[in-house]
């Protein structure tokens, strides 16, 4: 479903991108005073542009004197159009004085302390740091592509300083890193998911393959007051022994794939009680390949029984979960214990060896851990939230290739830690990275839950560094 979605947005930009040069050869093509097709069909109004944004006013002001008889014009009225610009973004220099002063009568010397500096003795401000970052792991810029739009500006500023501010900037802001981390695993409920990381093999050359794994804590679907946040963290290879190991402190419902690797935290080892809950849309896409590429009925016939499951849950999404709990109760539990059924005996005609047989028992084997969230309204049917807190990832993977060692792993886990918790916050990460950047350095370690992005006290401070 997804990738038909984005083919059709594709053919659909491009329509849109081919209607002006369409609209421009009509009109040319018409007979004088002949209105085209494309001029005569109804065309919505123009939205105003926003209210917040800048005004400069250019007056295209006429001769004070009549063209026709030389007489004194007068002002009847005006017409006011109004036209977006962009102006690029520009550098500046921040020249601190701190002027030294000396007592007439004791010869004291009094002079203010340099402010902090996000670097110690180093050139960047906060704001080119934040605006480094959040090119880099929001906006997918490499940093050599970033050099040269800097240099393109006239600031020439090479690929190994913007690297070193990176990591000097993310180890500067580890502490609140951790401080997400402990927020989400806190959780009573987590999605995870976790997606292949190229990253260069020292001395060889060549890449060998990392992974990062997302753990998001979101409750608003069934109406949660807990603020939702996401922490990334990287390692080396896909041994299980890692999510186990960053997972050691949580309890509670662990919403993931079919992944082996978690197998022994769903064994309540040590006593630490994980309880699986597995994903519908995993068990959808197996029926949906299936159906792309053979439309066999059963896999159509399918596909068609569980998105009456997810039909529910549209209504049911905010709702609070007793009353999630209800709705799926009365609504989803008859059409999952048909589903089944149906299951059942379409196996049993079928090869046990084909592609359908193979997606039936991938269903049927995990149907305790996917049926899970009918009795407790907190649970999701899909694990589609942490799958889109892998998308800026997979969408940095392709520009920048790989990541240029397993520190820089780490150094990326914590920069989309904190810009994906600020927009699921709803903040501007490059504003709130601009200010607790500016504020971090002097800021008491006992009191880092003060710069969370749900802490920020009244948020104009970010908005004011925006």
């Amino acid at each position: 479903m997804d990738r038909t979605i984005d083919q059709l947005e594709l053919m659909l930009e491009e329509l849109e991108t081919d209607m002006p040069a369409a609209a421009a050869v009509a009109q040319t093509s018409a007979p004088d005073g002949e209105p085209s097709s494309f001029t005569r069909s109804k065309r919505s109004g123009r939205q105003p542009l926003p209210e917040h944004l800048p005004r400069r006013e250019v007056v295209h002001e006429p001769s004070c004197t009549c063209p026709a008889c030389g007489g004194e014009m007068r002002k009847v009225g005006e017409d006011v159009t109004e036209i977006l610009d962009y102006i690029p973004g520009h550098f500046e220099v921040i020249k601190h004085v701190r002027p030294a002063f000396s007592c007439r009568r004791c010869e004291s010397m009094v002079q203010m302390p340099m402010p902090s500096l996000p670097i110690e003795r180093g050139q960047p401000s906060a704001g080119l740091l934040a605006h480094v970052l959040v090119g880099k792991y929001c906006d997918h810029l490499p940093l050599y592509r970033q050099s040269g739009i800097y240099a393109r500006e006239g600031v020439e500023l090479d690929r190994g300083t913007l690297a070193d501010w990176v990591g000097k900037a993310t180890a500067l802001v580890s502490p609140l890193v951790e401080a997400i981390a402990d927020h989400v695993m806190a959780a009573e409920k987590l999605h995870v998911d976790d997606t292949p990381v190229p990253v260069l093999a020292p001395g060889t050359g060549k890449t060998k393959t990392g992974r990062l794994w997302v753990y998001l804590r979101d409750e608003r679907p069934h109406g949660g007051q807990a603020p939702p946040a996401v922490v990334y963290r990287y390692s080396p290879d896909r041994k299980g022994e890692h999510p186990r190991a960053q997972l050691a402190d949580f309890r509670g419902f662990l919403q993931a794939d079919g992944y082996s690797g978690f197998g022994q935290l769903y064994e309540a080892v040590n006593g630490q009680q994980v309880t699986e809950v597995a994903c519908w849309a995993h068990v959808r896409r197996k029926f949906y390949d299936i159906h792309v590429a053979s439309n066999a009925p059963i896999a159509g016939e399918a596909l068609q029984r569980i998105g009456q499951l997810f039909d529910v849950e549209r209504a049911a999404t905010g709702r609070l979960p007793e009353q999630r709990q209800r709705m799926r109760q009365h609504a989803t539990r008859p059409v999952m214990d048909d589903l089944a059924a149906f299951l059942d005996t379409s196996l049993a005609m079928i090869s046990g060896r084909s592609e359908l047989a193979k997606a039936i028992r991938y269903a049927r084997s995990r149907w305790t851990a996917l049926t899970r969230y009918l009795d407790d309204g907190r649970l999701e049917i899909s694990n589609n939230a942490a799958e889109r807190a892998i998308r800026p990832l997979a969408l940095g993977r392709k520009n920048y290739m790989f990541a240029g060692s397993d520190a820089g792993g780490g150094r990326a886990a914590a920069a989309y830690t904190l810009i994906e918790t600020a927009k699921l916050n709803g903040l501007d990460p490059e504003a709130w990275l601009r200010d607790i950047l500016g504020r971090i350095a002097d800021h008491h370690i006992n009191r880092i839950a003060e710069l969370l992005p749900w802490n920020v006290a009244t948020r104009s401070s970010v908005r004011a560094a925006a």
